[in-house]
């Protein structure tokens, strides 16, 4: 009986716990937090997910540290009454959240779009945030799309949203490895993010100059890639000498989700390395 109760005050103790802040805008912004110890580790989602798709990482690192998972606008549990979908309003979701939580020296983690709004979160935030890992994103850092190649995603997902991003996340983001029950539970729930949100978050980030953002992170930052589209390296290091890399091979972009053990190694002993073993 006692082993019983024991095991439950543990579950109790190890499970999220939710908490909610008022992004600048006003909007709420949702989020969890778990386990103890520093530094803090923020989990920041991509373009059309939610704070559900680092389940793994907050089980994980909950263990020794404490562990914030965010959902940005639009996204998840959290408000949509926005006007304002860019890089930077995100930026500010995150640091409404370090703020109601009071962290300082934390670590972002950002994947895809959330790559970006770390960058941001830092900019607005630089006495909260110790370091940065963006997660498979920031990969061509000197590449802009041309006008014909933005409209040419944008076109389709405005005429008919749920078909062009299912189509969209099944051709692009996964590997042949990929476990087809994971690639139909992600395009199939990306696909069914609200278009008034996701159509003007990807517009806004078509328009954010990576570059820049880049150049402006006086913290230190590792990408954390996968392998299925190469990363330029010596791109990124002429807008920040020290950026580092390490690469996932055999790997989708959800790499997280591909392969939960082999990243959490990667970003555990990314966290050590840029915090100096905090």
């Amino acid at each position: 009986m006692e082993n019983a109760v024991l095991w439950i005050i543990l579950l109790f103790a190890a499970a999220p716990t939710p908490g909610a802040a008022k992004s600048a805008d006003g909007v709420e912004i949702r989020f969890e937090v778990a386990g103890s110890g520093s530094p803090a580790i923020v989990f920041v989602h991509g373009w059309s997910c939610d704070r559900s798709y680092w389940r793994p990482q907050v089980e994980h690192f909950a263990k020794s540290h404490r562990v914030v998972a965010v959902d940005l606008a639009g996204h998840g549990e959290s408000a949509r009454n926005r006007k304002d979908w860019t890089m930077a309003a995100f930026g500010e979701d995150v640091r409404a959240v370090l703020e109601a939580l009071d962290l300082r020296g934390a670590v972002l983690v950002g994947h895809s779009m959330g790559g970006p709004v770390i960058l941001e979160a830092a900019r607005l935030a630089p006495d909260r945030v110790l370091a940065l890992v963006p997660v498979d994103t920031l990969a061509e850092i000197d590449r802009r799309l041309s006008p014909e190649e933005r409209e040419g995603f944008l076109g389709p997902i405005r005429a008919d949203f749920r078909a062009a991003a299912e189509r969209f996340v099944r051709e692009f983001m996964f590997t042949e490895r990929t476990d087809p029950k994971l690639i139909d539970r992600i395009a199939s729930d990306m696909a069914s993010a609200p278009p008034e949100v996701a159509i003007p978050a990807m517009e806004g980030l078509f328009a954010y100059d990576e570059a820049a953002a880049l150049a402006r992170a006086a913290i230190p930052l590792r990408l954390l890639n996968a392998d299925r589209f190469p990363t330029d390296l010596a791109a990124a290091r002429r807008h920040k000498p020290d950026v580092e890399l390490a690469v996932m091979p055999r790997v989708g972009h959800f790499l997280m989700a591909e392969d939960p053990e082999e990243f959490n190694r990667l970003l555990a002993r990314a966290v050590k390395d840029l915090t100096g073993g905090r």
